[in-house]
């Protein structure tokens, strides 16, 4: 379905990013990947769905390191035909102890580079299809794009404003072949999130077992994560001819989270 288009994927060497990244592979999209640690490997993974896949370590907290990821990315392919802005981090204190660096930091990755690259991706997006315009713009937002938790200030501004920026970009190229949704996951287990887990179990000498229901009972009905997979496979459906006259949703995929 995807053949001959190209998609940049950031924070996409592990978790989300990779599971999504693989998707679109899948269904015959070369790839850029973005991302810190292992490299090789989730490239190798995608080399093996019989497509093209090349790498940029943008800093997504760099303005300029961005505009240097979408210039190769045009270098290596044309254009960037889907974008999806996945990269994010996380940092977890109240409102009178967070640290200005780490509120500047999460709103930088989770937020000021999806409008960077939004913004970069756009233009040729627009001129493809002799001036109709196609394009895909995917924003992964979070449950905490939709509602807030506590200690998590900075988090949940950004994902808000990934909202946001998700209907306006949406808006503004409504009558244009490019379109812009945003995905809302609640709990995913990516190895971030097994990581909690884990110390959770080992703070409450509790096991692996209990502290994953214990996590998942706090927030989502279904008592299971979402997969990286499920998350891909809407990023494919957003691709899709179905997918051409949905503009500016947050699709929440949270097992009930946000139906509270």
């Amino acid at each position: 379905m995807l053949k001959g288009k190209t998609a940049l994927v950031t924070g996409s060497t592990s978790g989300i990013g990779l599971g999504i990244a693989k998707a679109l592979a899948a269904q015959g999209a070369n790839i850029v990947l973005n991302g810190f640690g292992d490299v090789e490997g989730p490239k190798a993974e995608i080399a093996t769905l019989g497509v093209q896949v090349a790498y940029h370590g943008a800093d997504m907290s760099k303005p300029a390191d961005i505009e240097d990821m979408m210039k190769f990315a045009a270098a290596q392919f044309g254009q960037v035909d889907i974008l999806v802005n996945n990269a994010g981090i996380q940092h977890v204190a109240r409102i009178e102890n967070f640290p200005v660096e780490k509120w500047d930091a999460v709103i930088a990755i989770n937020l000021s580079s999806a409008f960077h690259a939004t913004r970069l991706a756009l233009p040729a997006m627009l001129a493809a299809d002799k001036g109709k315009g196609w394009g895909r713009i995917i924003n992964i937002a979070s449950a905490h794009g939709l509602v807030g938790s506590p200690e998590k200030s900075a988090y949940v501004a950004a994902k808000h404003g990934i909202v946001g920026l998700t209907k306006v970009t949406a808006l503004e190229n409504a009558t244009t072949g490019v379109t812009c949704n945003a995905i809302c996951p609640g709990w995913v287990l990516t190895p971030l999130v097994q990581k909690q887990v884990d110390a959770r179990a080992a703070a409450g000498g509790i096991s692996i077992d209990a502290a994953t229901q214990q996590l998942l009972g706090e927030k989502e009905p279904s008592l299971q994560f979402t997969t990286p997979e499920e998350l891909g496979a809407l990023a494919v459906f957003f691709c899709s001819p179905a997918g051409n006259n949905v503009r500016g949703v947050a699709w929440n995929m949270d097992g009930g989270w946000v139906a509270q």
